[in-house]
């Protein structure tokens, strides 16, 4: 493959930093351009500057949601002319996010890529972050080629990932896209940092940092499949599947092969930090009203939709991804080898925030990033 030129959307979210340090590090030739709203301009300027240099590395002020990006005509025109690789990464994800905002930004900012894509004279591949949760409320094995299927949705971030990968693959017959699907996207599984609390990570807050002596009972039996991946391997993954001819027209799950049962994971959480486990579990419908206690209620008000995946049968099949990555030494490491690290990394975090505050009355008040609705 000859020198690439890559066009990053999202940054500095997430997954899309980590991303961008291993096409640094890999792409030594290449050129790095980013779009970056204004307004984290300069923490975007500060994390690049510390990777390696690339021949060219370039941030872009802009927003998928307005026409050609708020670009300008000339900037445009440049991506137009050199880009070879779009990673589109950009969304909104936070739950409680107004309606109009996801779909603007979910819907109508991929629309906006897409046209970029459509755009770019040299494009060798548009690889999409899409979710597993595109399946909404569908039970019993979800397959990779498989998207609309008459499935119901949790929440307004489920529905709008679906209608944007509705647009993606309507455009796959003349363009060259790779569609992935991470499911819940955890911390490092080797450091266990992470720049973002939900998800099951709230369950592990609720044990880790509750005054309450009283154990935490999980909602439902939790013998649904708590389907979680470490950043490291989705990017791994990702570098790996752009750069494969295989895998353009074609949609790859990354999830966990063998995901860990949700009253599993509670348990082992629960061990690690010496909290007594419930004899038994209660409904869902109990379960909510436990989570309108005072303390609880404000620790897991943007994550009620949890209640429900945490008992939803569904599996997703990897058969596709497991084929290319395995060749490739890609393997998603098993929850168990990595479970304690994100655990370690929660408690110190928390540790820290108390001695910077010896009295915190919401820790989830107090974000990692301010820009942790947006990926």
């Amino acid at each position: 493959m000859g020198k690439a030129t890559y066009f990053v959307t999202g940054y500095p979210g997430f997954i899309a930093k980590r991303l961008v340090a291993r096409l640094a590090q890999d792409q030594r030739d290449a050129a790095i351009y980013l779009l970056v709203q204004p307004r984290f301009y300069e923490e975007a300027k500060r994390l690049a500057g510390a990777l390696p240099r690339p021949a060219r590395f370039e941030i872009f002020q802009g927003d998928i949601v307005d026409m050609h990006l708020s670009l300008s005509g000339a900037e445009y025109a440049r991506l137009c002319d050199e880009v070879t690789h779009i990673f589109h990464l950009a969304a909104v994800f936070f739950l409680g996010v107004p309606k109009d905002l996801a779909r603007r930004v979910n819907v109508e900012g991929t629309r906006n890529v897409l046209e970029l894509a459509r755009d770019c004279r040299a494009l060798d591949r548009l690889v999409h972050f899409s979710t597993a949760m595109v399946s909404g409320d569908r039970l019993g094995v979800v397959c990779e080629d498989e998207l609309e299927a008459g499935q119901g949705f949790h929440n307004i971030y489920e529905e709008t990932k679906f209608q944007a990968e509705k647009l993606v693959r309507r455009a796959m017959k003349d363009l060259p896209i790779t569609i992935v699907r991470p499911s819940i996207v955890v911390g490092d599984s080797k450091s266990g940092e992470i720049d973002r609390f939900d998800g099951p990570y709230y369950l592990a807050i609720l044990l880790v940092t509750s005054p309450t002596a009283f154990a935490l009972p999980l909602p439902g039996e939790g013998i649904a499949p708590l389907h979680m991946v470490p950043v490291d391997f989705v990017v791994s993954a990702v570098a790996a599947l752009h750069r494969d001819p295989r895998a353009r027209g074609r949609t790859f799950h990354l999830v966990d092969p063998c995901p860990m049962s949700a009253r599993r994971l509670y348990e082992t959480v629960a061990r690690k930090v010496r909290r007594k486990l419930p004899r038994s579990s209660v409904s869902s419908r109990a379960a909510e009203a436990l989570l309108k206690m005072p303390f609880i209620e404000r620790l897991t008000r943007p994550q009620r939709a949890m209640v429900s995946i945490l008992n939803q049968l569904t599996f997703y099949n990897c058969q596709g991804t497991l084929e290319l990555l395995e060749e490739k030494g890609v393997r998603c490491p098993p929850i168990a080898s990595y479970l304690p690290k994100l655990i370690d990394f929660v408690r110190g975090y928390y540790r820290r925030r108390r001695h910077e505050a010896q009295s915190v009355e919401d820790p989830l008040d107090l974000p990692l990033l301010d820009h942790a609705s947006v990926e």
